[in-house]
């Protein structure tokens, strides 16, 4: 009596994204190294109150400007505040503004993207407006909005997710305009579908991947703006330790005190690089037309 086969088990399929984005990932190790970096950024800024080693905003005049790699890792200011802990500190607000304006604008810009790119009323209407927005620069804008109201956190992060939308709103058209000439949603809208399940279940899982890169993108820029609006006097309240701020009340002593502003400069620098050096690995990892010509 012939014995039964044996059941061997099935390979388990790997997904193709997968696989490129890995393969993306060993090409380009910076990315790797982008998002290490990242990472340690992050985890400096939420243990700020285990890491951070004074109150960033305790006063001691009888301390101030003591030279950095002393008593104080990298010195104290002109009112005698430990750097040290304010640039600890200062992460938590420029990560903070960077991710939130890159999730609220990336919400946003995907949505009215959407239905400009689908509805063609709506299209010639809407567009004309980010046209307009965009025509001023964003950090022009950015200092026009803050000037209308008063300086917080929450106000800064409104002006440059402002200045934002209009640059998602125009990449989720484009991709919009070329889907909707694609055979599977014609024959979505052929069988009847309607127009938000259309773009729910088939338009929109195919602008996932250019906006991941695209917010990559944003929040570099965004922390970038937010320290300049701060260093102009136009971001954060003074009392709100960030990188911007910290250089903005160096300014005037860097001739004499350079490493009040190397400390955050540099910090700002890591972090906008490292979040650049991920967005150019997502983009070759997830994008199949640099993958194929690779």
């Amino acid at each position: 009596m012939a014995s039964a086969p044996a059941v061997t088990a099935a390979p388990r399929s790997v997904s193709p994204t997968w696989l490129r984005f890995k393969d993306a990932l060993r090409r380009h190790p910076t990315a790797i190294a982008g998002a290490v970096v990242l990472l340690a950024m992050i985890a400096l800024a939420v243990a700020a109150p285990w890491l951070g080693t004074v109150d960033p905003q305790a006063v001691s005049p009888v301390k101030r400007l003591k030279p950095p790699f002393g008593e104080y890792w990298f010195g104290t200011d002109m009112l005698g505040r430990d750097v040290y802990s304010r640039v600890v500190y200062g992460a938590r607000v420029s990560l903070t503004v960077g991710l939130a304006v890159a999730l609220a604008s990336t919400l946003a810009g995907l949505a009215i993207g959407l239905v400009t790119g689908f509805i063609r009323w709506a299209d010639a209407l809407v567009m004309r407006v980010m046209d307009g927005l965009m025509s001023i620069p964003p950090v022009l804008l950015a200092i026009a909005l803050m000037a209308l109201t008063k300086a917080s956190l929450e106000n800064v992060v409104f002006a440059i997710t402002l200045s934002e939308i209009p640059r998602v709103v125009r990449l989720v058209r484009s991709l919009v305009l070329s889907l909707r000439e694609q055979p599977f949603v014609e024959a979505a809208m052929a069988a009847g579908t309607s127009i938000a399940r259309t773009l729910v279940r088939h338009i929109l899982p195919n602008t996932v991947a250019p906006l991941l890169v695209q917010g990559t993108y944003i929040c570099a820029s965004a922390m970038i703006t937010e320290s300049i609006l701060s260093f102009l006097g136009a971001g954060t309240p003074p009392n709100i330790p960030s990188w911007g701020n910290i250089m903005a009340e160096a300014r005037s002593l860097f001739q004499i005190a350079a490493y009040l502003i190397l400390f955050p400069g540099v910090c700002l620098s890591l972090t906008v690089l490292a979040v650049n050096l991920l967005g150019d690995g997502l983009r070759d990892a997830l994008d199949p037309r640099l993958a194929r010509r690779m």
